[in-house]
C-alpha cells in the first residue's frame, strides 16, 4: 500500500509536536515557516526550542504527554525515541482521526514527510513511501544541484502570466505552456535576461507584450 501525495496548507492551524530534542526543533522549525499554530508538549527543550518559547512564537506544555493533549490538533507529530510513549500518542490521534508522523517509527505514521527540495514558490518533493530514506535523501541532493535558482525566477514569471490570463477568462493547453517554459527561455532566466524571458514567455502565451 502505497502513500497518497499531496500539499497542506497549515496556515493558522493548530500543529502539535511531542518531544522537545533536536527532531522536535526541526519539525516545529518546518511547521513555523508555513505558518502553522505550533504547541511543544515536552519536559525538556533544546536551547532553540526555549528561545522560541520566550519569543512566543510556540506553546510549550512542560511535561511529559498525557491522554487527551492532542485535543483541537490538526496534525502531530512525534519525536521522542520512546516506542511505548509513541504509541500512546499514535493511539490517541488515531481515535481522534489526527494525521500523525512518528520519527524513526513508521509503523505508527499516518502520513510521511518527503525530502523537499523548494526555489521560491516552486516545491519538488521526493519519497520512498519510507523504504530508503539515503535514496531519497541522495535523489533531493541531486536535485538540489540541478536546479539552480533560475527555477524560482520561472516560477514567478509563470505565476504572473497566468494569472493575466486567468483576469482575462482565457484558458491555455498543457502544450503551450510546455513551449513558452522551453529550454530557451529558461536559459533566459538563467542568464539573468529577465525583460527577454517575459517577453518570451508572453508572445508564446498569445498575451500582448
Amino acid at each position: 500500500m502505497g502513500f497518497y501525495p499531496l500539499l497542506l496548507e497549515l496556515a493558522g492551524r493548530p500543529c502539535f509536536v511531542v518531544g522537545g530534542g533536536p527532531v522536535g526543533e526541526r519539525k516545529v522549525e518546518g511547521l513555523l515557516a508555513v505558518g502553522a499554530v505550533v504547541t511543544v508538549v515536552s519536559p525538556e527543550l533544546t536551547p532553540g526550542l526555549s528561545a522560541l518559547a520566550q519569543a512566543g512564537r510556540i506553546t510549550v506544555v512542560p511535561r511529559a504527554y498525557r491522554e487527551g493533549d492532542l485535543e483541537g490538533a490538526a496534525l502531530v507529530f512525534t519525536a521522542l525515541g520512546d516506542p511505548r510513549a509513541t504509541a500512546a500518542v499514535a493511539d490517541e490521534a488515531r481515535r481522534r482521526a489526527i494525521w500523525l508522523n512518528a520519527a524513526d517509527d513508521p509503523a505508527h505514521c499516518t502520513f510521511i514527510l518527503p525530502a523537499v527540495v523548494r526555489r521560491g514558490a516552486l516545491t519538488i518533493s521526493v519519497a520512498s513511501g519510507g523504504a530508503t530514506p539515503a535514496l531519497t535523501r541522495a535523489l533531493r541532493e541531486h536535485l538540489e544541484g540541478a536546479l539552480g535558482p533560475e527555477w524560482a525566477t520561472l516560477a514567478e514569471l509563470a505565476a504572473e502570466a497566468r494569472r493575466e490570463l486567468r483576469a482575462t477568462g482565457r484558458a491555455v493547453d498543457g502544450e503551450t505552456w510546455r513551449r513558452a517554459l522551453a529550454a530557451d527561455v529558461r536559459a533566459l532566466v538563467a542568464e539573468r535576461r529577465l525583460d527577454d524571458a517575459r517577453r518570451e514567455l508572453r508572445t508564446r502565451l498569445a498575451i500582448p507584450v
